[in-house]
């Protein structure tokens, strides 16, 4: 009897244990986050290189409602940079159309990327508070480590604090969907940073502030609601190669169960694994639709399902958005486009070419008809804004955003293609430059390129080759102005020739000299040959009979209509006005060979000799070595005898 009751003790025991650690252990919840990042203003689709479409706002409204069907508590939150990239972005500061469209898709949050402050503070508190007044529905904005100076530090705005208030920007939002917590925030990257350095925000570590937002978040939650969040930064920092600040981000954060990466336009087909954090991205422009669903056990996060869901020409629309995308693109033509006297879809020109890809443009060393294009339509409009033949004109492959399409090609187009930089950043400047100057200006072409693809520059007016074996900053062997009607002219060293290109590359241009440290220059001048500042290149914007500014989108726009409805036959294939090659033949390594060349070779030599007397000195060593031996032996032979 003893030993039943024990054995009856053992099993009511046992399933009470069983019942209570059941009870104590949370049954898997799953939570699902939809994403994207980097939309630069796309509200339209574009045209894909394989034929077909991608992204558009009123598709990507159509599988958000797809996916909120699966599962309504779905949060949707998004990356940074969803403004500037299309024609959409002149009306930023004044309606806000962005986080307005942003709202009305049903949006959470988002934060704010290096693109959100190319209007500068004016421009970002304009936005702000025009997004407020519209009585629109708009999504949260958290951003932890990027704010104005505070009052009474140098820089400080007090109307930049307001507008930030008046919206409601945080470090971090708490929201609750289906019983489920979340903490999302927002964090800027150094790279980020780099990229707007006119945003008059200060930088704050990255790392140390995220795991700050995180504890803090974290505790809150805790407290308030008795509960344990998911945690979601919405960083603008990014991704390369399975590595990045987003990498060392979820190595060095604890805490932080999911990173939406946006800002180096990548696209993550399987999420990263970082210890618990999940690292994620979707692409570009609205390509793909991310869906991440997380599961959730006693307090443990992994990733339990992911997805990019394509953005293409076989989604239908979504009426409602479609609608409100039309709105205000009628907004741009009225408050904008007026001003030049062209409609958002008027046609342009008829082009049966295929262009280069923007990929393509990065990829390698050549010419391209696609950047032909531009920097002839820079050389065109400059010319007859200004009476007389400008000699050279360029442009670099970091400012070209998209191709030109096969067919039609659109006022949209265009601008498409050249969207990046606002107000005087995105207009024609008129310098004058030395000779010398202009052929260091073609050596960043040859030189830099392979350390920094943005740098690759594309000319008008000039003819040159390189050789991609040759000494650094010496790359160039061969350079010749060509003029309008296809004469050749040699290029002098101290004469001054008027280049014309946009501001951003103008600038960049003039720093050529610091990030060389010193090793090359080029130096931008007024028509006397006075040095001219950074600042000073505003002085030097191209303006039209009526005194406006042109821009370099409206270049490339004139140039195409001055065509008279066909693309010109000669950007069917490049004209040879620049060529690359490889070659280890000794003459064409020294051909035209600049100091660097000179130095390389002085230093050559200098090893060279070095290494014959130290080669010579062994050699006499080992000479006198073996000859101290056989004296040695020879006085131990006459010894023994």
């Amino acid at each position: 009897m003893k030993k039943f009751a024990k054995v009856f003790i053992s099993i009511i025991l046992t399933v009470i244990f069983m019942i209570t650690a059941t009870a104590s252990s949370e049954a898997p919840t799953e939570v699902t986050i939809l994403f994207t990042h980097d939309l630069h203003s796309h509200f339209l689709p574009a045209e894909d290189t394989d034929g077909g479409q991608y992204g558009g706002y009123a598709r990507l409204m159509t599988v958000i409602k797809q996916q909120r069907e699966k599962d309504p508590d779905a949060l949707l939150v998004d990356g940074g940079d969803f403004a500037m990239g299309s024609l959409f972005q002149t009306a930023y500061a004044t309606s806000a159309t962005e986080l307005r469209m942003m709202g009305a898709m049903g949006y959470d949050a988002t934060t704010f990327g290096n693109h959100e402050y190319d209007y500068l503070q004016d421009g970002l508190k304009s936005m702000l508070n025009a997004a407020v007044a519209s009585g629109d529905k708009l999504p949260a904005i958290v951003q932890a480590n990027y704010w104005p100076p505070a009052e009474g530090e140098e820089g400080y705005d007090s109307e930049m604090w307001a507008a930030l208030e008046n919206y409601g920007v945080k470090d971090y939002i708490i929201m609750e969907r289906g019983g489920a917590y979340f903490v999302v925030f927002g964090i800027f990257g150094h790279d980020a940073d780099a990229c707007a350095p006119n945003s008059g925000m200060k930088l704050r570590d990255p790392i140390t502030t995220a795991q700050k937002i995180v504890d803090q978040a974290t505790k809150e939650c805790s407290d308030t609601y008795g509960a344990e969040p998911v945690v979601i930064c919405l960083s603008h920092s990014g991704t390369s190669g399975g590595e990045g600040e987003d990498y060392e981000l979820a190595k060095a954060v604890n805490g932080i169960d999911l990173i939406i990466s946006g800002h180096t336009h990548t696209t993550l087909s399987e999420p990263i694994t970082v210890g618990q954090t999940a690292i994620v991205s979707a692409a570009e422009y609205g390509r793909n639709l991310g869906v991440v669903r997380l599961s959730i056990t006693d307090g443990n996060t992994s990733v339990a399902g992911y997805e990019l869901i394509p953005i293409d020409e076989n989604v239908e629309e979504d009426a409602e958005i479609a609608q409100k995308v039309e709105g205000f693109k009628k907004n741009v033509e009225n408050d904008y486009l007026s001003k030049y006297g062209v409609g958002f879809d008027e046609v342009l020109v008829n082009n049966k070419y295929k262009f280069d890809t923007v990929d393509e443009v990065y990829a390698t060393q050549h010419e391209s008809t696609l950047c032909n294009i531009f920097s002839d339509a820079y050389r065109w409009a400059a010319s007859n804004a200004l009476g007389k033949e400008v000699d050279v004109a360029l442009t670099a492959a970091g400012v070209i955003r998209e191709s030109l399409p096969e067919g039609e090609i659109t006022v949209s187009d265009v601008f498409n293609a050249a969207s990046l930089g606002v107000g005087t950043e995105g207009e024609l400047i008129a310098v004058y430059v030395t000779g010398a100057d202009l052929k260091n200006a073609l050596e960043v072409d040859a030189s830099v390129q392979p350390l920094m693809r943005s740098a690759q520059l594309f000319f008008s007016g000039v003819e040159y080759s390189f050789n991609t074996n040759r000494m650094i900053f010496n790359k160039v062997d061969y350079a010749m102005l060509r003029r309008n009607d296809g004469t050749l002219e040699a290029i002098e060293n101290h004469k001054l020739y008027c280049v014309v290109t946009g501001m951003y590359a103008g600038q960049m241009l003039g720093s050529v000299e610091s990030t060389s440290m010193g090793l090359i220059a080029i130096t931008p001048r007024d028509s006397d040959g006075n040095p001219l500042t950074a600042d000073q290149l505003v002085d030097h914007v191209i303006k039209d009979e009526n005194g406006n500014p042109i821009k370099e989108w409206y270049a490339i726009a004139s140039y195409l209509q001055d065509m008279g409805g066909e693309m010109d036959e000669k950007y069917s294939e490049t004209d040879g006005r620049k060529a690359v090659y490889s070659s280890l033949n000794p003459i064409k390594l020294l051909r035209n060979a600049n100091k660097f060349t000179y130095i390389l070779l002085a230093i050559a030599a200098v090893l060279i000799a070095v290494i014959v007397l130290i080669v010579v000195a062994i050699v006499k060593k080992v000479k006198k070595s073996k000859a101290k031996k056989m004296t040695a032996s020879t006085e131990t032979t006459e010894v023994t005898e």
